[in-house]
């Protein structure tokens, strides 16, 4: 039995409303898993999810949210906490997904840009705010992974760690969809670098890898996220639940 603390958080990528599931980041390569995100979510929660991780993929490259009807649905079928990341830029964007019903926001892009978002948000929203760190060989990338900057992981997380960050999710760009497996030495690394807890995202593809992610939460590692994998099945989400259980 794993500690029951290890969250697994199944993924739900919003795109014209749809949900899909990209390739490396890439908006030309998406999987469309259907038009009903709500019914979907409600899919994820019947099977014993704790808490469901959602990105408006259309938000995160107009730089504003862009699926929020979607993402209010979501909301209203929930009876867990839904994490929501994608073009949020500025507190009032913030404000606005808070009062639609999500539990916390993932800053990205921001949070390099201008890092007094993320302390000014933390302040207004205590353990309501997370920070995503998307890196490309350590490397992190901003605006929907187009642009990969020169600044280190690691260095970035650094920043936040006296601001009151709830999470990091860190997503390993070359990982993300392909199924190949999560880069859980780079992930590590990271939390061992910082105090705020971190979540694994990025090629998650079958159960072995989960047991492998959970190993680290004395490192600092608190959960996985998962997307291709359960709606592909390469991982059986109910089982995967079971187990950590």
């Amino acid at each position: 039995m794993m500690s029951k603390l290890f969250e697994l958080i199944p993924a739900i990528d919003l795109k014209s409303g749809h949900c899909v599931r990209l390739k490396q980041g890439r908006m030309d390569d998406a999987t469309d898993y259907g038009d009903n995100p709500a019914e979907m979510a409600a899919y994820w929660q019947s099977l014993g999810a704790k808490r469901l991780h959602v990105v408006d993929l259309d938000g995160a490259f107009a730089g504003k949210p862009a699926n929020q009807e979607a993402i209010r649905d979501i909301c209203k079928v929930m009876n867990i906490p839904v994490q929501l990341g994608g073009g949020l830029r500025d507190l009032s964007m913030i404000e606005s997904m808070l009062n639609l019903g999500v539990d916390r926001v993932i800053l990205g892009s921001i949070a390099i840009a201008n890092p007094k978002i993320v302390k000014a948000a933390c302040a207004a929203f205590p353990k309501q705010v997370c920070v995503g760190i998307d890196a490309k060989a350590g490397m992190v990338a901003v605006h929907g992974w187009d642009d990969v900057t020169d600044v280190k992981a690691v260095d970035l997380a650094r920043q936040f760690e006296d601001d009151g960050v709830a999470a990091i999710v860190y997503t390993d760009i070359a990982r993300d969809g392909m199924l190949s497996g999560p880069n859980i030495e780079e992930t590590v690394n990271l939390a061992k670098a910082v105090s705020i807890p971190v979540i694994v995202s990025g090629g998650v593809a079958q159960m072995s890898d989960i047991t492998d992610c959970a190993k680290y939460m004395n490192d600092g590692i608190c959960g996985a996220i998962t997307g291709r994998a359960i709606y592909e099945k390469t991982i059986d989400f109910s089982k995967a639940m079971e187990l950590l259980r």
